[in-house]
């Protein structure tokens, strides 16, 4: 008996043996099969792949003559003591404003000192130091020959990566697409000794621009202000909106909460006017003064900076951004069960399918409603050309929950978001098949 165990064991192995070796050969036949055109392409791809990385996670697009030439950001960051101004930016006031420090770029000495607590994370000189290691994940310092820092850029990283929290909260490996929602851009803003770009673009003193900043709260930036200048809703709330995800962006038409342009429009977009880099920006529809007038006297819809730091990377920044897919759910963090009874509804009775449809979960072509099919005001819509509101995907939904849902949070949980579609879409769902959709929602 054990003998014919033993040699049925041999067999299976054998045949697993047989099998890797078959895949093996048929890949290496592939491989051998491919045109000269073909093998070009794939060698493009795996470029522009790391290209992409790189200028996501890396590149400033010269945005530091903006934040440290002009707004001298980099001296709130080092402080009084330290030739600066203020208090400075320790570790600690950094990660309380949202930024993030890559645990990857610590040395291992660094790492060990952490851990035993013999790092000063309450001295600005510490955030120096992190800067000097590349570690603080979307912002990038430039130092002179003394190693005293001179100046700061922005990357896309700052808003659009986050970290898993692995070493400590706020330190950790990257995860680059995912909104930071922890980011409070405005508070950062404000640190600027130099406010007067900002003042002068908007004709408003520093008092009421800070007080704009402070409205917006983590995780939420107005990318539209220095283009319409509206600094709040006629209700008197915020007009920020929240940083969305950078990630499972292929076959997404139009991005943006309102359908401003492609995913490469929006790079370009927000590389050069709102990063404050140096490159080429074109877009006629920002000459028209009645809903731009801010940005049709600055000049913002056709920018040619020099030198261009911005136009040849977007094509591999794109690139990259396509082929970050949206991330899996945690396991255990939703209900397979009710999740599959509520795909059923997704699909079905709660018409969301008809929107969202599977698996891009927004439409493929023009993805844009009114905001009467939306059932919300006008407000941010009218910000943009379109006057609509773009049909959001869904997928990896639960990773960025913080900070609630639709363009400005209105809805803190998805369960006011469902119940909210009653109406618009005259459906009527009970309490069990709204739990369902939910566990579903977070299933994607």
């Amino acid at each position: 008996m054990l003998a014919a165990f033993l040699i049925a064991l041999g067999l299976l192995a054998g045949a697993r043996l047989r099998a890797a070796d078959q895949a093996k050969a048929s890949q290496k036949a592939s491989t051998q099969k491919l045109s000269e055109n073909d093998r070009a392409i794939e060698a493009n791809a795996k470029k522009m792949l790391e290209e992409g990385r790189r200028i996501f996670r890396f590149d400033t697009f010269g945005s530091e003559t903006f934040w440290g030439d002009a707004l001298q950001l980099h001296k709130a960051i080092t402080g009084e003591k330290n030739g600066g101004v203020g208090d400075g930016l320790s570790p600690k006031t950094a990660l309380s404003v949202g930024l993030k420090v890559d645990a990857d770029a610590l040395p291992t000495e660094l790492v060990t000192k952490m851990r035993a607590g013999k790092v000063d994370l309450g001295d600005p000189a510490t955030t120096v130091a992190l800067l000097k290691l590349d570690a603080v994940v979307g912002v990038k310092g430039f130092f002179d020959q003394k190693g005293n820092l001179k100046s700061v850029g922005l990357r896309c990283a700052v808003c659009h990566s986050t970290v898993d929290d692995s070493f400590a909260p706020g330190i950790g490996k990257r995860l680059d697409g995912w909104p930071n929602r922890d980011l409070n851009v405005g508070a950062i803003v404000s640190l600027a000794p130099n406010l007067k770009p900002l003042t002068d673009l908007l004709g408003v003193d520093e008092a009421t621009l800070k007080k704009v900043l402070s409205s917006w709260g983590p995780g939420r930036f107005d990318a539209e202000i220095d283009k319409d200048g509206k600094a709040m809703r006629p209700d008197g709330g915020q007009a920020g909106t929240l940083i969305p995800p950078a990630f499972g962006l292929a076959g997404v038409n139009l991005h943006t909460w309102t359908g401003f342009g492609s995913v490469p429009y929006w790079n370009a977009y927000v590389a050069g006017t709102e990063m404050h880099g140096s490159g080429t920006f074109f877009d006629a529809r920002f000459s028209d003064a009645t809903q731009y007038p801010v940005a049709a006297k600055s000049g913002a819809g056709n920018t040619r900076g020099s030198p261009d730091m911005i136009t040849a990377k977007l094509a591999a920044l794109h690139f990259y951004q396509l082929a970050i897919g949206a991330p899996k759910p945690p396991k255990g963090s939703f209900d397979a069960t009710a999740a599959i009874r509520g795909k059923e509804i997704f699909e079905g009775k709660g018409k969301c399918a008809t929107c969202h449809v599977p698996p891009l979960f927004t439409e493929p072509g023009n993805n844009l409603h009114t905001p009467e099919e939306v059932g919300v005001d006008s407000f941010q819509a009218d910000r943009s050309p379109t006057h609509k509101y773009r049909t959001a995907p869904l997928a990896g939904l639960w990773a960025h929950q913080k900070g609630g849902f639709y363009h400005d949070g209105r809805f803190a949980t998805l369960r006011e978001v469902v119940d909210h579609y009653e109406e618009p879409l005259k459906i009527s769902l009970s309490d069990s098949e709204k739990s369902a959709l939910i566990e579903y929602l977070k299933s994607l």
